[in-house]
């Protein structure tokens, strides 16, 4: 019985794909917002008007706090290891061009309901960055010069939004880029959709979603590309251990969602994709789950808490969370 048992033992092991390394950042802020420039730069935000980056794969922190009061900056983007952009709800925009030593407020809503979601990069001078519908659209800025500036998209060029519907604010991916003039919006409440556009948000359309909807607390919270294809994550954050409609898969190729075969532990709020869209990562505050076929089934990975996941072109996964949280996990030697 033993000898079974010891056997049943490593095979187990074996199979397990590893946790979640933790890394000590010197902060104790709720984390959001995260970025992954590469394997060793990584950016992250949250609350208390705190922004953080690392240089050397996250051995170790730089702490910094945006200027102009207290704020909750819920989404960065790090273009490298001196220039990223900071997003607050409150409809700021801060550019760092010095490795986060000054931060320069580029972007400041007249209106004050406007409540900024989430900002990413086609690449270093063309950016878009996404807030709450307001007047039935989703609210949209883009800049042409790498953040210096940014101007309000034209009503009309605006993803139209339904009543109820909005967007998450939970990790800052209902936003994301794909290719040099793709992106897509993710929204829940009533409605849970996608909206795409392919030039550079001059123009939108809308795509009808599996994911949970119809409550306030249900929806897409968080997507990413991974190949051909763009994995979507999300259910119902009031219900953590709930896997009804949390995670699919959307074929653009053929317009075709494709239902996992075996779905996330519960709610999830982020994902991201390494080696080449196969190893897929999502987590939630009840944990994290792994796929090794780009999202059509998935297993636990680790039960510690996060908000946002992101992962670099290497498919090393850096994931942050409340109180300080930032954790590494090497995909490439999965």
């Amino acid at each position: 019985m033993r000898t079974v048992a010891v056997f049943l033992a490593v095979a187990l092991a074996e199979s397990l794909p590893g946790q979640w390394r933790p890394l000590s950042t010197g902060t104790t802020a709720s984390l959001r917002g995260l970025s992954v420039v590469d394997d060793r730069t990584v950016w992250a935000s949250g609350s208390r008007s705190t922004v953080l980056h690392s240089t050397d794969g996250g051995a170790t922190w730089q702490v910094d706090t945006v200027p102009g009061g207290t704020f909750d900056v819920r989404a960065v983007h790090g273009r490298s290891a001196m220039v990223a952009h900071a997003v607050a709800t409150a409809g700021r925009i801060w550019r760092t061009v010095d490795g986060g030593k000054t931060w320069s407020l580029r972007y400041q809503a007249a209106d004050t309901s406007v409540f900024l979601d989430a900002v990413d990069f086609w690449d270093d001078q063309h950016g878009i960055a996404l807030g709450d519908p307001m007047g039935g659209r989703f609210f949209v800025l883009l800049t042409d010069d790498g953040g210096e500036t940014w101007r309000e998209a034209a009503p009309a060029a605006r993803p139209e939004a339904r009543e109820g519907e909005a967007a998450f604010a939970a990790s800052g991916q209902v936003l994301v880029v794909d290719g040099m003039r793709g992106a897509w919006v993710a929204s829940g409440g009533r409605h849970a959709r996608l909206h795409r556009t392919t030039d550079r948000g001059a123009s939108w359309t809308a795509i009808d979603t599996p994911i949970r909807a119809g409550g306030s607390s249900t929806g897409i919270f968080g997507v990413t590309p991974a190949a051909k294809t763009l994995v979507v994550v999300g259910g119902d954050y009031s219900q953590d251990d709930s896997t009804r409609a949390n995670a699919a898969i959307y074929l653009p190729g053929r317009k075709e969602w494709v239902t996992p075969s075996t779905t996330t532990g519960g709610f999830r709020s982020s994902v991201a994709a390494g080696r080449g869209g196969r190893l897929v990562i999502a987590v939630g505050q009840a944990g994290s789950d792994i796929s090794d076929d780009g999202g059509r089934s998935w297993r636990p990975f680790d039960r510690t808490g996060f908000h946002a996941v992101r992962a670099s072109a290497n498919s090393v996964f850096f994931a942050s969370g409340a109180n300080g949280r930032i954790a590494v996990y090497h995909g490439s030697s999965h």
